[in-house]
């Protein structure tokens, strides 16, 4: 038995108040369980999510970091040092990815891609990868994740929609009181205030919300297994969501390679909808989600005051903190702020003399790098590589 993309959806979300679907939804239900066997997944035949994209992290820091350096990458740890490599090495599609991550389930990747002679660490925690390594590197596929964009608040966006789906599912269902799927009171509110500006009871919404959510998926370049662990993780009337654990079962991953999965899709999702205004609803569940400023707190502070023409002498005494931690801030914004110049600190012809020694050794380290041009202070040297080449 086929069951159509639209089908899956309108089974998955089932509020729509046409009479008809009402009168069949005892049929349609068994229709889905049935159904339920994830069919229409196809296992790929490579290695777990999760390792290859340790494999292209390693990669991308190859004989450059410390083995942690990767760790906080996916973390997500708001550090100038990790910031900073976030854009020297092109990681900004990885951040994030796992706040919650276990150092523990990391130590155990990177020991298995020892064993496997993919990568070496030395005792200072320096690592560089091995032929095998680089070449596996090159063979796993290409990921399409945003997390410096969204940072975990796809799953902000996610538990909205869980709540909106579900409460309507009830109200269809007529069935006033259900302990709700998310326990965040700010989640509630905001659910709250969404269902009433839209007057969920009049039944337009249902068909509204449901269109959107057919067509969003219908245009997404993703899998049906892909598409399917967004489904399935929805909960209804006398229908739960799954859990992590039977999705992974039945995919015959790990958990953490079926999240990774449905973190891939969310961030493809969220990016169709914010690119398109053919999702007016999605748009507003949304809202927020995409992280605009992309400066650290602090960081931003320390523009402000520079763009009142403080020095960074004068900012040091100002925000009482260390140097270092002010040109940390002045890194961050050679980085994220396309309008900072960083000519007031370094002039055009030193910073081609950083690029053409960067070329030379085929480094970013700053102690090479510095050795090479003694003339130049370490924070010079980091503003231009934060800037980039010209």
């Amino acid at each position: 038995m086929h069951v159509s993309l639209s089908t899956i959806v309108y089974l998955a979300i089932f509020f729509s108040p046409l009479t008809m679907f009402l009168q069949s939804f005892i049929l349609i239900l068994k229709m889905f369980i049935l159904h339920f066997n994830l069919n229409t997944i196809k296992l790929e035949e490579f290695a777990s999510m999760f390792h290859q994209i340790l494999l292209q992290i390693f990669q991308k820091l190859n004989k450059e970091r410390t083995i942690s350096a990767a760790y906080h990458v996916l973390k997500g740890k708001r550090s100038g040092q990790t910031i900073q490599d976030i854009g020297l090495f092109q990681l900004h599609q990885y951040f994030g990815l796992l706040p919650k991550l276990p150092r523990t389930t990391f130590d155990e990747a990177v020991t298995l891609f020892m064993q496997y002679s993919w990568l070496k660490v030395q005792e200072s925690g320096h690592f560089y990868m091995e032929k095998l390594g680089l070449q596996r590197a090159q063979q796993t596929p290409p990921f399409f994740f945003d997390g410096w964009h969204y940072r975990g608040n796809e799953h902000v966006f996610f538990a909205r929609l869980s709540l909106i789906v579900q409460s309507l599912s009830y109200q269809t269902a007529a069935v006033r009181s259900f302990s709700p799927i998310s326990r965040d009171p700010d989640i509630q509110n905001w659910v709250r205030s969404f269902l009433q500006n839209h007057h969920y009871l009049q039944g337009h919404l249902q068909q509204q919300l449901l269109d959107e959510c057919t067509s969003v998926l219908k245009n997404i370049p993703v899998s049906d297994g892909s598409k399917q662990l967004v489904l399935y993780r929805l909960s209804g009337y006398r229908l739960p969501g799954w859990t992590w654990q039977q999705l992974a079962d039945k995919r015959k991953e790990s958990v953490l390679d079926s999240q990774l999965a449905f973190i891939e899709t969310l961030h493809k999702l969220l990016n169709e909808v914010q690119q398109n205004n053919d999702y007016p609803l999605l748009k507003e569940v949304a809202q927020g989600v995409r992280v605009k400023i992309l400066l650290t707190d602090s960081a931003q502070q320390t523009a402000q005051l520079y763009e009142q023409g403080y020095s960074v002498e004068q900012i040091v005494q100002i925000r009482k903190l260390k140097q270092s931690t002010i040109e940390d801030h002045f890194v961050e914004l050679a980085m994220y702020e396309p309008n900072f110049s960083i000519g007031p600190f370094v002039s055009y012809e030193e910073a081609e003399k950083v690029w053409q020694a960067s070329k030379h050794y085929q480094t970013k380290k700053l102690k090479i790098l510095h050795e090479a041009l003694k003339e130049l202070s370490y924070f010079q040297l980091r503003l231009v590589l934060a800037k980039g080449e010209v």
